[in-house]
């Protein structure tokens, strides 16, 4: 099955995007533990420098939305998207921390391999986010409505 030629591209815009936020986000994580930031304040501050970048590429570029968002249908679902991604990512990267602490001696093999536990956080979520954000998000109105389950259950 072939996707069509827009979501080829809407696939394409979203991935930059997100490439453009996560090396935003990944650097901040990075040097922050890098100076001794516990790696929950490291991910609270990483996720705030990759968001705002992450959204405004996403609903201008790649879904091409333009015009005041809406607070429930936009901003309340990307707000909970993104922060469930974060917790995740904080909840990784303190987990990988607390295990590498006693086992790795050095501080620039933990900082790589905490900052690649938050990386592979927000790789696992990508296709997920990407699912909610063209289906719930950025979806034009109508088509939202289309899929919610009481308009699907009076057919």
């Amino acid at each position: 099955m072939r996707l069509p030629r827009f979501r080829l591209l809407l696939w394409a815009k979203y991935s930059a995007s997100s490439v453009i936020a996560g090396v935003i986000s990944e650097l901040a994580f990075a040097l922050c533990y890098w100076i001794g930031t516990r790696p929950l304040w490291a991910s609270v501050v990483a996720f705030l420098a990759g968001a705002l970048p992450n959204y405004v590429l996403n609903r201008r570029w790649a879904w091409g939305r333009s015009g005041r968002a809406d607070r429930t249908r936009e901003l309340l679902p990307y707000a909970i998207i993104v922060v469930v991604t974060a917790l995740a990512a904080a909840l990784a990267t303190s987990a990988a921390d607390h295990w590498l602490r006693d086992r790795i001696d050095s501080h620039v093999w933990q900082t790589v391999l905490v900052s690649a536990a938050f990386l592979g956080t927000y790789g696992v979520m990508f296709i997920l986010k990407f699912v909610l954000f063209d289906r719930f998000v950025f979806a034009k109105p109508e088509a939202a409505a289309v899929r919610t389950p009481a308009t699907t259950s009076q057919s």
